[in-house]
């Protein structure tokens, strides 16, 4: 039961080939996901916000201050693989981000209200992308290895339904509305 409630859609396989199909459904998700999210998010009252998913792991607050940390460093990073040659991006302590006041204790709107501005742009980029620009490159250090843009976009792309399935697993269990 704790690997289902910690990996509710399994956990992360990267691709072996990434298709223009699996291209166009990433950026159906980027653009659908902070509406997905604030669907499953604004019902909830502080109580509830302040839930852990699972035993020992971060709250339901947490999860969507952590997904917008999370995807504006994404964006970024598609970013600077557009413009710079292979650049090396600088990776964030995800887990002491969480750690921070603001992501332990603010209202949840500010960070919804983020994701749908950089979700809209993020979406728009990815459109205007030709297939050639889904190979560019960044290195990321922790991976010790280049990624391409549509390497990145799978990941987020589960990373967003993963954290999603997280809240609304714990709605479930917890029978919430």
């Amino acid at each position: 039961m704790e690997q289902i409630n910690q990996y509710p859609i399994g956990k992360y396989k990267e691709p072996e080939v990434i298709t223009e199909e699996m291209c166009m459904s990433f950026i159906d998700m980027i653009a659908s996901f902070p509406k997905n999210l604030k669907s499953a998010v604004m019902s909830l009252d502080d109580e509830q916000l302040n839930t852990p998913y699972r035993k020992g792991s971060w709250t339901v607050r947490q999860v969507v201050h952590h997904l917008t940390d999370s995807n504006i460093n994404c964006f970024a990073r598609i970013k600077f693989a557009l413009t710079e040659d292979n650049p090396t991006i600088k990776s964030f302590a995800e887990e002491k981000w969480t750690e921070l006041p603001d992501a332990k204790h603010l209202s949840i709107l500010p960070s919804l209200s983020i994701l749908e501005g950089i979700h809209e742009r993020w979406a728009i980029l990815l459109k205007g992308l030709e297939k050639q620009d889904w190979d560019r490159t960044f290195f990321h250090p922790d991976l010790n290895r280049s990624q391409t843009i549509a390497e990145a976009m799978a990941k987020y792309s589960w990373h967003c339904s993963h954290h999603l399935a997280h809240i609304k697993n714990l709605k479930k269990q917890m029978q919430w509305k």
